[in-house]
């Protein structure tokens, strides 16, 4: 987030990147051009070739050379706005009768596929990893007939998960427990719908399943926020962040690491309004860590700050993009994050908001139009997790 690269002309700057760059162009010359064109040829002649040229002869654009805005520094990083799909209407007379498009087929919605045979192979492989170097480990992983939106059944390895040990009517048992898990789509995050069937699925079962796991390269946050929510006494519903090289055979059998399915931690974050002072009516988050799955004991355990690489605060949600207005770095360093930007960028600093970045609580602001506000919090193992808090004034 705190890096610097080239800010490129746009091609219609009020359109936004969407509308592509300006790239450099240069004369493309050939017999056939040469031959063809009189003015180059006279030019050629009164050994006027570059203006001949440059004015008569056709111009080839270079895509990998855009324009260099040199006004501007373009601050960004692996971190920066983030939004669901949102559908693109086309007008009427774009749309062909002969050529209509295919209906969206993801995974979610189609059931048995090929995807998810080697999802569950791989869950059963490597297993899901958690904090501090748990893992729920699985004696099976299977298809789960009959169901739309859960896409696997599954069984927990009892000496490898502590959280078998299952206080039941005044005992204690140590046995398998049943998984049901509901993949994401492959090129969507998975969506609030598939949560809301899933689970509804889920009930219907029996037994019924200890564990419900929604497992997806991307979350919407409205889904995210509803798995974490969802309070069903006996069972609990966790989130796991798949690999993205799994959507590449290539990069699957290259990476360094065999962790292919990484537990998801829930952001544990406070709101407070202002009530007092200069800045009262306004408002603040502070966040305290994640609340992370306890593979040993079966619980929902409060984490620390501690391993918290990055948190953005959106203090204006608008509920489809994700626009970081305040970045923090609690694990910076005074060499890195801000620091290192302010020295990049060659402007004076404030010791102060270098400070207040590296911490966890939020700079004041004003309550916004949606009345709402996203973080979004990165622990040092690059998993992400979004909490969304409404605001009430």
């Amino acid at each position: 987030m705190t890096a610097t690269f080239d800010y490129y002309q746009l091609a219609q700057p009020q359109e936004g990147v969407s509308s592509g760059f300006q790239y450099k162009t240069v004369p493309h010359i050939t017999l056939k051009s040469i031959a063809n064109n009189p003015e180059i040829r006279e030019g050629m002649k009164r050994i006027e070739i570059e203006q001949a040229i440059q004015k008569y002869a056709d111009q080839e654009t270079l895509y990998d050379q855009p324009l260099i805005d040199k006004s501007r520094v373009r601050v960004t990083g692996p971190f920066t706005v983030e939004a669901v799909p949102a559908p693109i209407v086309k007008p009427l007379d774009e749309a062909e009768a002969n050529n209509t498009p295919v209906a969206d087929q993801s995974i979610a919605r189609t059931g048995e596929t090929l995807r998810q045979s080697e999802w569950r192979d791989e869950l059963l492989k490597t297993g899901i990893r958690g904090k501090n170097g748990q893992y729920i480990l699985f004696s099976r992983v299977e298809p789960l007939p009959g169901t739309r939106w859960l896409h696997a059944d599954a069984e927990t390895k009892p000496n490898d998960l502590g959280a078998n040990s299952v206080k039941e009517a005044g005992g204690t048992y140590d046995k398998p427990m049943r998984v049901v898990i509901s993949f994401g789509p492959e090129h969507a995050p998975i969506e609030q719908r598939q949560v809301t069937q899933a689970i509804e699925e889920a009930q219907t079962l029996v037994p019924k399943p200890k564990l419900i796991i929604f497992a997806a390269f991307q979350f919407d946050p409205e889904a995210a926020k509803d798995i974490d929510e969802t309070n069903w006494p006996g069972v609990t519903l966790l989130k796991a962040q798949m690999n993205m090289d799994m959507q590449t055979e290539d990069l699957k059998k290259k990476r360094s690491s065999n962790d292919s399915f990484w537990l998801m931690g829930q952001p544990d974050v406070a709101l407070r309004r202002i009530n007092r002072g200069e800045d009262a009516g306004k408002w603040e988050v502070e966040v305290y860590g994640f609340d992370y799955y306890n593979t040993k004991t079966g619980n929902i355990e409060s984490g620390s700050v501690e391993k918290i690489a990055v948190w953005m605060l959106d203090t204006d949600y608008d509920g489809r993009s994700l626009f970081p207005r305040q970045v923090f770095f609690p694990m910076a360093g005074e060499k890195d994050a801000w620091s290192r930007l302010a020295r990049n960028l060659k402007a004076e600093i404030d010791e102060d908001l270098i400070e207040s970045y590296q911490g966890t609580v939020s700079l004041r602001f004003e309550i916004g139009e949606y009345q709402r506000v996203a973080v979004k919090i990165v622990d040092d193992r690059g998993i992400e997790s979004l909490k969304i808090i409404r605001l009430t004034p």
